[in-house]
């Protein structure tokens, strides 16, 4: 199949390399890049926490540009959403990560049970986040009272492509499916000129989401072509292909 990857670049170069070892055409059109505030890191590093959590890779991509200051916070409890985000704070070299299957929702169910095993931690957690990002992790800590504090430790910016790039991956010839991992970038997907000027080209193509609220980002007319991955990680969603 021809596939259209609109991760940011260099994620969409190690997804283009599963989906070529999978037998597929890879073309890399890429929606969004990231911002990232290492001062921002740092400084919440050196408040007082209880462990860390992050519901991103990219947060913890961030930790190898923190230096000696990540040094000894080390053997710190990480709660990390996904294989990816915690294989990258392992990479890290923190010694202790801690993964659920889901979502943000289940990272904070997970948190949840950890504290009823061992009681409510004496300092908050520190949620190490981007802008933008799904509400659903922090609204589940707050429902149970569990203490924790946000900070923003990178930002994704839209990236709008030349014409030229747009229609070289959209074009010539349209792609036989199209993967989203953000509502954001299929937002931004679905405004570039050859889906503004000519959506029906796309009519045949599948809009492969990795999860019920990445689909929201899908204008309604494409409804019929939408399919969502069975749980919010890569290994489902190119199970779709």
């Amino acid at each position: 199949m021809q596939v259209v990857v609109t991760r940011p670049q260099n994620a969409a170069v190690r997804t283009a390399r599963k989906l070529e070892i999978l037998g597929h055409e890879t073309r890399l059109l890429s929606l969004a890049a990231p911002e990232h505030d290492v001062e921002a890191l740092k400084s919440a590093l050196a408040v007082r926490h209880s462990a860390i959590a992050i519901t991103s890779a990219e947060v913890a991509r961030v930790f190898g540009m923190v230096g000696e200051a990540l040094d000894r916070h080390l053997l710190t409890t990480v709660f990390s959403v996904g294989r990816a985000s915690a294989q990258a704070a392992a990479e890290a070299g923190f010694r202790t990560v801690l993964t659920p299957e889901g979502d943000g929702r289940d990272l904070a169910d997970m948190i949840i049970g950890h504290c009823r095993d061992f009681g409510m931690p004496a300092e908050p957690i520190l949620y190490l986040a981007g802008n933008p990002r799904a509400p659903g992790f922090e609204a589940r800590l707050k429902e149970e009272g569990i203490p924790f504090r946000t900070v923003e430790c990178y930002r994704m910016a839209p990236r709008i492509p030349k014409r030229s790039e747009t229609e070289a991956a959209l074009l010539r010839p349209v792609p036989d499916a199209v993967l989203f991992y953000s509502r954001e970038t299929a937002r931004t997907f679905f405004e570039l000129p050859p889906l503004i000027e000519m959506p029906e080209r796309f009519l045949s193509t599948l809009m492969l989401c990795m999860s019920p609220n990445v689909a929201r980002g899908v204008p309604q007319r494409f409804a019929a072509l939408t399919v969502v991955a069975i749980a919010p990680n890569e290994e489902s969603l190119l199970d779709l292909l």
